[in-house]
């Protein structure tokens, strides 16, 4: 095939649903583009595919790292195309689906041609993180570079990185270009109306505290502590510290949720906007996305 389709929409909008049905009509393979599925252990909070959903289409870049181990954006492109390759050469389509627009960027733009940091500077960066806080430093890039700024859709890890790159070059990492991507990609985005999207959101925070998001919460907790600094890249999945003060104790699952779904909301806000403006992507209706989708998959 031409061009390999890729599937974005807000968290909760109902991207995996609509992949496996497409995968009931078509002999697709989903590649995963999540920055936390790719986390074992972290099953609920991630709404990580269920086995019974994995039987219905093989799925790749699902629990490939240990919770203390390290995963970024050039490992995620490394194995997410050479799964696109193995899925091509078993004669199979791939369908890459996924919400973490960073990943997707570099998946279908090319990996940022950025050069090695500096431990040094990333320390007195990550120092300054602590101190003064997430937007302060943000204020730092927005006021060099605001399309900077929203690239880096408030991740403190990348805004640490992006900071170390300037004070280190002189330039921001996404002024360094991007080497050619593997493949030509289509990119499909939808979306639901605002009221719809955050119901489902809400609906579906409760139903993962309820299938025990806050012990998953806790086990994380004990495997790799929370309060370190920087904050471990585990712990920037959403929802996951509302769960830990569930788990302890100290907030009812009502007002957790309700916390959880503001800040989803406020994420999903984020996600339209990376699309539209990063992946060059109209957010359609579910069925027109469905439509497009299997016009490019029948092709």
């Amino acid at each position: 095939m031409s061009f390999v389709p890729v599937l974005t929409a807000p968290t909760a909008a109902g991207k995996s649903a609509l992949a496996l049905a497409l995968a009931l009509e078509f002999p697709l393979e989903i590649v995963s583009a999540d920055a936390f599925t790719v986390y074992q252990g972290l099953d609920i909070g991630t709404a990580k595919p269920s086995p019974q959903e994995r039987a219905v289409a093989p799925h790749h870049l699902l629990d490939v790292v240990d919770v203390t181990g390290s995963f970024d954006v050039a490992q995620f492109v490394t194995l997410a195309e050479d799964a696109i390759a193995g899925v091509l050469a078993r004669g199979r389509t791939p369908l890459v689906v996924g919400g973490t627009g960073f990943y997707l960027a570099a998946l279908t733009r090319g990996l940022p041609l950025t050069p090695p940091g500096d431990p040094a500077v990333r320390a007195q960066v990550e120092e300054e993180l602590a101190v003064r806080g997430l937007d302060a430093l943000l204020a730092d890039v927005q006021a060099l570079n605001p399309a900077e700024a929203a690239r880096l859709e408030r991740n403190p890890r990348r805004v640490v990185r992006a900071l170390e790159i300037h004070r280190s070059t002189g330039r921001f990492p996404g002024e360094f270009g991007r080497r050619l991507p593997r493949f030509q990609y289509d990119v499909t985005a939808f979306t639901r109306p605002p009221a719809e999207l955050e119901a489902r959101m809400h609906a579906r925070v409760l139903d993962m505290f309820g299938r025990g998001w806050a012990r998953e919460a806790a086990w994380l907790a004990a495997q790799v502590d929370p309060e370190s600094t920087p904050r471990p890249t585990v712990w920037q999945a959403l929802g996951y510290r509302e769960a830990l003060v569930v788990a302890r104790g100290h907030l009812s699952t009502e007002a957790a949720a309700a916390q959880v779904t503001l800040a989803t909301r406020q994420y999903a806000k984020r996600q339209l906007t990376f699309t539209r403006t990063q992946l060059r992507a109209p957010a359609l209706s579910p069925d027109e996305a469905a439509r497009h989708l299997r016009g490019v998959l029948a092709d």
